[in-house]
């Protein structure tokens, strides 16, 4: 009798042992994911499992992580600018910081994190047709000008959104992608979330002024970081000027170009001398005061992304970032 239940112990606890590994490991795979929740204090980790020992690795590894503030030049002109920040892709180190955490209105900074979504949910060749909610009467918003029944592929739309800025063919995307503003907001929302994004939210996609519409300047590099990751995306960043055609309502086709808002790309501002801007985005409302994110690479093609919320003034702004991009010679 003891014997038999000595049996059966044993019998159990391999089967509970078997069943343990499967889930953890997913039939025999290396690793296993925990659930990233945006209230833990430590990121996701992953466990791989190697014959002699078991190694975490931090849902951050890859990124930069940094406090609020980090100066690592205390002479570094930014004042007029509310939140700043500077950080090595290659090395992940933040080199400078301020304010990175501070929630700011972004403006047109909200359309990488549209383009976003609408790469990862939609596809380059999709047709998207506008609706009346493509007419915006706000004074001295950016718009293209499409009217409803226009249309025009995604990959027309983005380069577009992102070029020029225009605040109209957001909403087109917006509705093509997700069927609604609101449903491609709660998109955008998750999707920022699964990028440890959590100190945003996004309320329209195209960045005018709306209450409980905001960033910080942590979150921006990861959104724009992850954006990254799409050819799409970093072809369309660094053109200066695009030329397409696209139907009207009536089945006409018009032309139209536009020409990026980006100074540096249109040598109308200088970068400090070694340092190569490949692209990036602008933003400027009332509310966001002046923004830039950039793209950047050193004189051995180390890759950077700056980012400036909330200067007082668009000549602030480029000096800011020029001054900020400087620091990439102090530290090489």
């Amino acid at each position: 009798m003891k014997c038999t239940n000595r049996c059966i112990h044993t019998i159990s606890f391999l089967v509970c042992f078997a069943l343990t590994c499967t889930l953890l490991t997913g039939c025999g795979t290396p690793a296993y994911d925990m659930p990233y929740d945006t209230n833990y204090g430590v990121s996701s980790y992953r466990i791989n499992v190697t014959s002699s020992s078991e190694r975490a690795k931090s849902f951050a590894a890859d990124l930069c992580v940094s406090d609020a503030n980090v100066v690592s030049n205390p002479q570094l002109d930014v004042e007029s600018a509310s939140a700043v920040g500077l950080f090595n892709l290659k090395s992940g180190q933040t080199i400078y910081g301020k304010n990175l955490y501070t929630r700011l209105a972004p403006a047109s900074l909200t359309k990488i994190m549209t383009a976003l979504v609408a790469l990862k949910y939609g596809s380059a060749d999709q047709i998207l047709t506008a609706s009346d909610q493509v007419v915006i009467k706000e004074s001295g918003a950016q718009l293209c000008g499409i009217k409803p029944g226009d249309q025009m592929t995604l990959n027309q739309a983005l380069h577009i959104l992102l070029i020029y800025s225009a605040n109209d063919v957001a909403i087109l995307i917006a509705e093509g992608i997700a069927g609604s503003v609101d449903a491609f907001c709660a998109l955008m929302n998750k999707e920022a979330a699964a990028l440890g994004a959590t100190g945003s939210n996004f309320v329209n996609p195209n960045g005018l002024t709306a209450d409980d519409h905001y960033v910080t300047a942590y979150d921006m590099y990861l959104i724009f970081n992850e954006a990254m990751k799409y050819d799409l995306f970093n072809e369309i960043i660094q053109t200066l000027s695009y030329t397409t055609i696209y139907t009207l309502a009536n089945g006409d086709s018009k032309e139209i170009t536009v020409n990026n808002t980006n100074r540096y790309l249109r040598d109308n501002a200088t970068p400090p001398e070694l340092i190569t801007i490949i692209g990036g985005k602008t933003g400027t409302t009332a509310a966001a005061g002046h923004c830039l994110i950039l793209l950047s690479r050193d004189s051995t093609g180390n890759p950077y992304i700056s980012i400036i919320l909330k200067s007082d003034s668009s000549d602030n702004l480029y000096l800011q970032m020029s001054n900020l991009l400087e620091e990439i010679n102090r530290q090489n």
